[in-house]
């Protein structure tokens, strides 16, 4: 032990040796506590909610702080969630331009995502099978990911005739039961009859409707995210 002693820290006396040690330990306790700090930082890296949608989650006509994404972040923030809410909703796109452009709309570090697609193959009459096969691949893609899910489900317009509502409306709460995700019925309840709460197209929520629709789903993104952070 006395040869190992010398052959690292030579012939010393007196307080040197003591002073050798404390010098080790001092920086061993500064790696340790490094990596302590490094650990704590990964920690509390915020969540991160995808939202991935077309207009209704883009903020169709509206500045972008009043946009689904961001009312929502701040929501959820105010109730002390450590979240980011990126907003991956583009105008127009139905479910087949989502299926498109899922390899690069949903980021590698997504904890979770918010699924709002639908509206526009409704408005389009597109055969509701087709819109079923698309969502069913953006739900297994999510799936292999191993990323939790809360489909925002869509209702199809009167004009279409009833055939068409009995085959589109139960696509969103069938997927969700088969693929173990949440379910929210409907984006715009409580928005979409009330003129107060839409732009002058009558379709499309204002920042109030925005709110309301961010209130009302509110317990069920609560729901998501604790799902994301059990695993």
């Amino acid at each position: 032990m006395k040869s190992r002693f010398r052959a690292h820290f030579g012939e010393m006396s007196g307080v040197a040796p003591i002073r050798a040690w404390l010098a080790i330990i001092s920086i061993g306790l500064t790696v340790f506590m490094a990596l302590d700090v490094g650990l704590a930082r990964a920690g509390d890296k915020p969540l991160k909610i995808v939202a991935f949608g077309d207009s209704l989650t883009a903020g169709y006509m509206l500045e972008p702080s009043a946009a689904l994404p961001i009312q929502l972040e701040a929501a959820l923030k105010k109730r002390g969630y450590s979240v980011v809410v990126e907003n991956a909703g583009v105008s127009g796109d139905t479910t087949a331009a989502g299926l498109a452009r899922f390899d690069w709309a949903i980021p590698t570090d997504t904890d979770a995502v918010i699924l709002e697609l639908g509206a526009n193959d409704a408005l389009r009459g597109i055969d509701p099978e087709l819109t079923r096969k698309n969502l069913e691949q953006i739900l297994e893609k999510l799936r292999e990911r191993d990323i939790k899910v809360l489909i925002a489900g869509m209702i199809a317009p009167k004009n279409w005739g009833e055939a068409y509502s009995n085959a589109f409306d139960p696509i969103f709460s069938e997927l969700a039961k088969t693929y173990g995700a949440l379910y929210y019925p409907f984006i715009l309840e409580g928005v979409a009859t009330d003129a107060a709460l839409s732009l002058d197209d009558g379709m499309h929520p204002n920042r109030k409707g925005v709110a309301e629709i961010v209130r009302r789903m509110l317990p069920k993104v609560e729901e998501l995210i604790a799902e994301a952070k059990s695993g």
